[in-house]
């Protein structure tokens, strides 16, 4: 090494050593051991673990292959990034508010499987568990789990759209006529739970949204109708 590589190194081994002795003055200050700080970092083995799973596909992009390994790897990631930030704070309550994540990880590791490998058919479990996902994670949120007495006519809703997607990328009437009778099924359930619970004021919010589903599902169709799958499921 030249004289200025020993100047580089010698600085940043130094510039270390003074935040160490710094750090370690604070936390001897505020009453903190540093050991035990220390080993709250501890879920930074899950979250190389995840990573473990996740690097290899885009360090060697050539073998689509090796998408499959985003399923295992998104949910493990995101389990050592929640166990981190629960240790770090000492807050391991916020579980009761973020274990759907768990969940809502599964699912984008599906779909980033699907759009990796170029496999459509992982597209449809990444939409049923993302917006079962997503479902859950409102009511943990919120604590409106009572919800679900509307909310379950999600479940055919999210079969029915898997399918939609899935058939349309696929060019398969088949599935595309499954996803819509599915759909139906969803909107009779829905309108079956409003007639059952009357004035319950959720019900008001969902209306609304029930319409302005309607009205994307008119713009996708009007968007994917000219494709001849799409006129064979018509005919």
């Amino acid at each position: 090494m030249d004289r200025k590589a020993y100047f580089l190194i010698g600085g940043a081994l130094v510039a270390l050593g003074i935040l160490l002795l710094l750090f370690t003055a604070i936390m001897s200050l505020i009453g903190v051991s540093l050991l035990g700080f220390a080993l709250r970092f501890w879920p930074l083995i899950v979250v190389a673990a995840g990573l473990a799973f996740v690097l290899p596909p885009f360090r060697a992009k050539g073998h689509r292959g090796l998408g499959g390994l985003f399923i295992p790897g998104v949910p493990i990631l995101v389990t050592g990034g929640i166990l981190l930030l629960a240790s770090v704070f000492n807050a391991w309550g916020i579980w009761a508010w973020l274990w759907p994540m768990e969940v809502l990880a599964v699912a984008i590791g599906f779909l980033a499987a699907a759009l990796y490998m170029r496999v459509n058919d992982l597209l449809i479990p990444a939409i049923i568990v993302g917006i079962n996902g997503l479902v859950f994670q409102f009511c943990a949120i919120t604590g409106l789990w009572e919800w679900w007495s509307v909310l379950w006519t999600l479940e055919p809703l999210s079969v029915g759209l898997a399918l939609l997607v899935f058939g349309t990328v696929q060019h398969t009437p088949g599935c595309i006529k499954a996803g819509f009778i599915l759909c139906a099924i969803a909107a009779a359930g829905f309108l079956l739970m409003i007639t059952i619970l009357g004035d319950w004021w959720p019900v008001r919010l969902f209306i609304p949204g029930l319409i302005i589903l309607a009205g994307l599902a008119l713009l996708a169709w009007g968007l994917v109708r000219r494709h001849p799958s799409v006129k064979a499921v018509m005919e």
